[in-house]
């Protein structure tokens, strides 16, 4: 109350108008100034403070449980579930790379033909049927508003399988480098 007070009667004197209105005062900060601020005289200025009392109003608080988290919805549509940094794109390329690592160390192994040889020798159609099998089991559950975080657990996590299904792709591409390279299979 006593800074209100205070403000008032500063704006109210005089002495504040005949500083403002100093023309030497002015052009020695704004040279070009045509301009200068004056108050009028007879302004009035009222400051109100209130102060409610709230107490009756507020509620009571209530110890209660705290509220369950609800999944985040899941967009289900064509493009954003096929989007670049959508789910489905790298899992499938991943389950793709991790089946394909093992059935072409698998087939090295066993008969001794390198990646190379194995597409040749009808190795196409069955890497067709594995993509179109796999991206659909995939993509189903996805299109449904399933995430994959809600279905990971304990050791098998969502995150684990991001991870293997790099190291797939991975070590397909270096596994295709070096037999190229070396000319032969690895084994």
């Amino acid at each position: 109350m006593a800074t209100s007070a205070a403000m008032q009667s500063m704006i109210l004197s005089s002495n504040l108008s005949t500083h403002l209105t100093n023309r030497p005062r002015v052009n020695q900060f704004l040279p070009n100034a045509n301009y200068v601020f004056r108050l009028p005289r007879n302004t009035s200025m009222r400051v109100r403070c209130t102060s409610e009392n709230n107490e009756e109003q507020q509620t009571p608080v209530v110890n209660s449980p705290p509220p369950t988290p609800q999944p985040p919805k899941v967009s289900t549509r064509f493009s954003d579930v096929l989007a670049f940094s959508g789910p489905a794109p790298e899992r499938i390329n991943g389950r793709l790379a991790m089946i394909g690592f093992v059935a072409a160390m698998a087939v090295e192994v066993s008969r001794g033909q390198d990646l190379f040889a194995q597409i040749s020798d009808g190795g196409i159609p069955w890497f067709l049927g594995t993509s179109i099998l796999l991206s659909l089991a995939s993509l189903i559950p996805l299109f449904k508003g399933v995430s994959v975080e809600s279905k990971s657990k304990g050791l098998m996590t969502s995150d684990a399988e991001l991870w293997n299904g790099r190291f797939a792709m991975l070590g397909l591409v270096a596994l295709a480098f070096t037999e190229f390279v070396k000319g032969g299979t690895i084994v």
